[in-house]
């Protein structure tokens, strides 16, 4: 497969403040190619500007994909990381008051049949492909890393205390530092960009369910946002869902089928077995210091 194969994606994206937040932190993006979640961090003003400032940054790699559709994935999606950590500085240097800000950052660059994903923080990707959901980013947290040593299981991490102490994100004075790495998509799959708001309090399991059952993006986002308010609603709460389809199957078919059996991508990914909205949108696709993540 080829990236002129372009897959049709279904896209819908929402964001709500939570039942505990006075402002919403978090930024989202969906466009013809590119999908995006944001969540700032260093008090209220700060946090909603470094997430802005992030999603911008993935806004203007939409400009030029425009102009140029011949770029290389993985490097425009480092650009956008280089160039958002850039804005930070600026915008810290100019005003003091901003010191300390930050924001994760979770980014798909689709095209064709493929898709780069560039990531850092504890925002976080999944894909359904039939019924099992992965977790395609990696936590960048002190939590995740005691994990990864065999210092803590994956249940005791679920629930600990610290689990949202970045030990990377998108910094003012430090490098940006993502995860970057390519995917290839199939027909059937169906992604989630989402802040912490929504993993801190609803499981994976009930996740996958939802992604799962729901014909419409939108729908999916409603509901997710539903789950985590009526289970506390303490942060915000930021989803943006993609329905991949094959335009060549003529009748908006998502190849649900296939993709039961369809191998994994690669690259190292987390897996279980599963069991106020923006309209939909359609397209074809052509280790720093611990911070505390609001």
């Amino acid at each position: 497969m080829t990236r002129d194969e372009a897959l049709e994606l279904r896209c819908a994206t929402g964001s709500d403040v939570g039942q505990r937040r006075s402002g919403n932190e978090d930024s989202a993006l969906a466009t013809a190619h590119l999908v995006a979640v944001a969540d700032g961090m260093g008090g209220h003003a700060a946090g909603e500007v470094a997430s802005a400032i992030a999603v911008d940054a993935v806004g203007e790699l939409d400009t030029r994909l425009a102009e140029n559709g011949d770029l290389n994935p993985l490097e425009e999606l480092a650009a956008v990381f280089t160039q958002a950590s850039s804005v930070l500085d600026e915008r810290v240097g100019a005003d003091p008051e901003l010191s300390g800000m930050g924001t994760t950052l979770t980014v798909m660059l689709w095209l064709g049949r493929e898709f780069a994903l560039g990531h850092i923080g504890d925002s976080r990707a999944y894909r359904l492909r039939g019924a099992e959901l992965t977790q395609l980013s990696r936590d960048h947290t002190l939590v995740q890393s005691l994990v990864d040593e065999g210092k803590l299981d994956e249940e005791s991490a679920a629930v600990h205390p610290g689990r949202s102490v970045l030990i990377k994100a998108l910094l003012a004075g430090q490098a940006a530092e993502p995860d970057l790495e390519m995917h290839e998509a199939q027909p059937g799959d169906r992604y989630l960009l989402c802040s912490d708001g929504l993993t801190d309090v609803v499981s994976i399991q009930e996740i996958g369910a939802v992604l799962g059952s729901t014909d419409e993006p939108a729908d999916t986002v409603a509901t997710l946002i539903e789950l985590a308010n009526e289970a506390g609603g303490p942060d915000n709460i930021t989803c943006v869902v993609v329905h991949v389809a094959d335009p060549a199957a003529g009748d908006g078919s998502t190849g649900d089928e296939d993709a039961a059996d369809a191998s994994d991508d690669t690259g190292d990914a987390d897996t279980a077995d599963t069991g106020s909205t923006d309209d939909t949108d359609t397209a074809g696709a052509g280790g720093g210091t611990a911070t505390e993540s609001d």
